[in-house]
């Protein structure tokens, strides 16, 4: 056994603390209740997850919703579509602002954003270019911070400073992500290095199609779709991973960049952000081993095996399914299988829109089968059919949770400005030590 190995047995036996002693001392890990509700650690009025109602102590699954400021976020995204225009930076507008712009208020913001696209001077070839990164959201992570030092006065956190910063973050992570995606290309892949100047004009979801194409060609149903996508990521109430990051950074009075770069961390993580390429992998194994895509037995019986944990990555899981909220249904997923019913159809994959149709209805049933009838409710997630998009316009899958934090700084940002405003105190909850007190061994006397 090499040094490295003994001292992580040594780390594994200390830091290993018995199952039991969390119920003992009824202990919420992950901040979730027996129940399975989350803890209340805050309040908030900037988005609002609603997927259950409590009858006499019982959680009731319900249809699930999302409310941005108040306001049905599928009555959001149905405006958009039927004025024939882009949402999301309505949808910035109202959660940093917290009411609906009026149509010059808007055109106005939209004109803010357009000029803040940009990046300072040289930043692009001495941050981005000259320092390319095979990962993009720690790409990303790093340009933010390194933004601190282009800021004049970057540890100002009035309002009126914090809302500056956080404009600008928001206009320029499509341009932050495209360019750091396209210097990964160059070094990393050995392609020719494109670098395309933002066009003030363009909102964010043609911004972000502009910059990672070569030729910066798009139809108008991707920008839509992507749009959708945006506005649907933008926000997911307080508690949510990368939020409540956020606001746990934002509690301690650091500064915005740093507050900002706790988010992108933490969405990162395949249990969070980085979910929909779990998705797609599971989705390329399911392809490849069951034969009738269109059979629900072929499809249910590898299902039952992947619950089982013996198939796929033997996990035990059916990635895309469930979630800490919504039960019967998750908003967000409803609206994106919508349009990736329209995309599909264009693009000759009905067959594989299909089988995620499948897995979507089957998935719950087969979960109730192995886990028992009193298990909890699960439904499809946004991430079942957020990757399935993007890889239909081909959008490469090293910018899919990229994108998701293209849209979800808005919520962070929204957030930031709350906890700053209406916060007070540094967010400190408690941990219990149960490590049993030891009298101190002289050196010599230790074996």
């Amino acid at each position: 056994m090499s040094a490295l190995e003994e001292y992580v047995s040594e780390i594994t036996g200390s830091g290993r603390i018995e199952p039991g002693l969390y119920e003992k001392y009824n202990v919420k890990r992950g901040l979730r209740n027996a129940d399975g509700t989350g803890v209340l650690v805050g309040l908030t009025r900037i988005g609002d997850v609603h997927g259950y109602i409590m009858d006499e102590g019982e959680k009731v699954p319900v249809d699930g919703r999302l409310y941005y400021r108040g306001y049905d976020v599928e009555d959001l995204v149905a405006a958009a579509e039927r004025e024939k225009r882009f949402g999301f930076e309505e949808t910035v507008y109202l959660l940093m602002f917290g009411h609906l712009p009026s149509k010059k208020e808007l055109e106005r913001f939209c004109a803010l954003m357009g000029r803040c696209r940009g990046l300072p001077e040289n930043f692009a070839e001495d941050s981005i270019i000259k320092a390319p990164s095979r990962d993009i959201m720690n790409k990303l992570g790093r340009s933010v911070l390194t933004l601190y030092s282009w800021d004049e006065d970057p540890d100002n956190n009035s309002p009126e400073n914090v809302l500056r910063q956080c404009i600008e973050l928001i206009a320029r992570f499509p341009t932050i992500v495209a360019y750091s995606y396209m210097a990964k290309k160059h070094y990393y892949d050995h392609e020719s290095l494109i670098i395309h100047l933002p066009a003030p004009s363009c909102q964010s979801a043609e911004t972000i199609l502009s910059l990672i194409r070569p030729d910066q060609q798009y139809s108008r149903l991707e920008a839509e779709i992507l749009d959708l996508s945006l506005m649907l990521h933008a926000e997911h109430g307080g508690g949510n991973n990368s939020t409540f990051a956020v606001h746990l950074l934002s509690s301690a009075d650091t500064d915005t960049y740093a507050a900002i770069t706790a988010g992108i961390n933490s969405l990162k993580g395949s249990k969070h952000g980085g979910a929909n390429i779990k998705v797609m992998g599971m989705m390329e194994d399911i392809k490849r081993n069951v034969r009738r895509w269109d059979s629900e037995g072929d499809v249910a019986d590898y299902l039952e095996w992947m619950l089982r944990g013996r198939a796929h990555d033997h996990s035990g899981l059916i990635y895309g399914l469930g979630h800490a909220v919504y039960t019967k249904s998750d908003p967000r997923a409803v609206l994106l299988r919508n349009k990736a019913a329209v995309l599909a159809a264009e693009k000759g994959l009905d067959e594989e829109f299909n089988l995620y149709r499948l897995i979507e209805r089957l998935g719950p049933e087969i979960f109730k089968k192995i886990k028992g009838p009193s298990s909890k409710d699960i439904c499809a997630n946004v991430d079942f059919y957020s990757g399935f998009i993007y890889r239909m316009m081909g959008i490469p899958h090293e910018l899919y949770t990229p994108l998701f934090a293209v849209s979800r700084v808005a919520g962070w940002c929204a957030h930031r400005l709350e906890e700053i405003i209406s916060g007070g105190r540094i967010i400190r909850p408690a941990y219990k030590c149960v490590q049993p007190r030891r009298a101190y061994t002289p050196l010599g006397g230790r074996k």
